[in-house]
């Protein structure tokens, strides 16, 4: 199905710290090395979970923390074809399935929750309107069920708007739980609503949602405390991506950012919540002596959000360039962060976790099956036995 791709002999590993159990709030993980959410497009209109959703998932339950793909928690929320949904009853009951098999196979499993805001279309929405913070569009092209197509100007979201869509998360996290899930991870980034929200760029508002660091960071602010009210802090988690600058949310001022993310880690310090996942793709590199501008602005940036929060922090480094056992074990032996997230490996090796460990032989992800639905690319890569 896929080729192999060796490793060097790694069986000093095995004692890693990497490999080592961790408690982030109510949350259990037996290693360091997460599953980061990837989309993958496999459910349909309805965004009903499947059997596929059941098997994938549950393949790689040996990662410390398993995190579904972003779930959208209305349908006046998705963001690309294929994405499965938590807008209702039957697809809670459609995900229990799911976690049941996961559990069995001894894994932590977390759902992240997210808006698409302006990335989405109408082809998506079954008519409706997409929103965002403001009304400008992301500059960049939205996927529909009939492939890419212009991404329309969105609609500036009202206060009322925004108390909907606090309500939409809170009713989707409340969902997920009864479902069976450990935990619920808030997206708040790679360009999508949340995302959009933070970024000067995208969020031009004069009202309190907007126009300083602490009203752009307000809605993620208040959604991390009502989430934290509705499903207990500990079971509650957060995906951001500062200076990620994609979709067109963009964020190049160094001391606006750290203003902007310092009041959202501010808030989640003092909540408790479990977990705080930053993906930032310069960091990890081969060590801090090799590392460029880009590395060391990036760990900078990383240690002071890390500090700031004072609780687990997971980081992926891993975007234009797939995260490999050096960046992980750096990331975690050299404490960057108390884990790593880690996306196409995990689509490539369920039992990555394993190979890693032990310096077994790897499979190489097939990118042309990461978007096409069905079990091909997605169920069927090889487990080592």
């Amino acid at each position: 199905m896929s080729e192999t791709i060796s490793t060097s002999d790694r069986s000093a590993n095995q004692n890693s710290q990497l490999f080592e159990p961790l408690t982030a709030g109510e949350l259990t993980l037996n290693n360091r090395l997460t599953m980061a959410a990837l989309t993958r497009q496999r459910a349909g209109e309805d965004g009903t979970p499947t059997d596929l959703h059941r098997d994938y998932y549950s393949q790689r339950a040996s990662a410390g923390m398993v995190v579904t793909e972003g779930v959208f928690p209305a349908y006046s929320c998705r963001a690309f074809p294929g994405q499965a949904g938590i807008a209702n009853d039957e697809h809670a009951a459609a995900w229990e399935p799911v976690v049941k098999k996961v559990h069995e196979a001894g894994g932590t499993f977390v759902m992240q929750i997210m808006h698409g805001g302006r990335t989405s279309h109408p082809d998506l929405l079954r008519g409706a309107e997409p929103e965002a913070p403001s009304a400008l569009a992301t500059g960049w092209p939205a996927r529909g069920f009939g492939g890419k197509i212009e991404a329309p100007v969105p609609r500036e979201m009202t206060l009322d708007d925004v108390a909907r869509v606090k309500r939409e998360f809170l009713d989707a996290a409340r969902r997920a739980m009864a479902a069976g899930f450990d935990g619920v991870e808030l997206h708040g980034a790679n360009g999508y609503l949340l995302h959009q929200f933070l970024s000067p760029v995208s969020n031009v508002r004069t009202d309190e949602y907007g126009g300083s660091p602490d009203g752009r960071a307000r809605i993620v602010v208040e959604l991390l405390r009502e989430l934290a009210e509705e499903i207990g802090a500990g079971r509650v988690g957060l995906r951001i991506s500062p200076q990620h600058n994609i979709q067109g949310a963009l964020e190049e001022d160094d001391a606006d950012v750290l203003a902007t993310y310092g009041a959202v880690m501010d808030a989640a310090r003092e909540l408790g919540i479990a977990y705080v996942s930053m993906l930032y793709a310069d960091v990890a590199g081969a060590g801090a002596g090799d590392a460029g501008a880009g590395a060391e602005r990036g760990r900078g940036l990383v240690a002071q959000l890390r500090e700031r929060f004072g609780g687990v922090f997971i980081l992926n480094s891993g975007f234009a360039e797939v995260t490999q056992l050096d960046d992980a074990l750096h990331i975690v032996e050299d404490d960057l962060a108390d884990a790593v997230a880690v996306g196409r490996m995990f689509i490539a090796n369920p039992d990555l976790v394993r190979r890693w460990r032990n310096g077994l032989e790897l499979n190489e992800p097939d990118k042309s099956t990461f978007y096409v639905g069905g079990a091909h690319g997605y169920t069927d890569y090889p487990f080592v036995d």
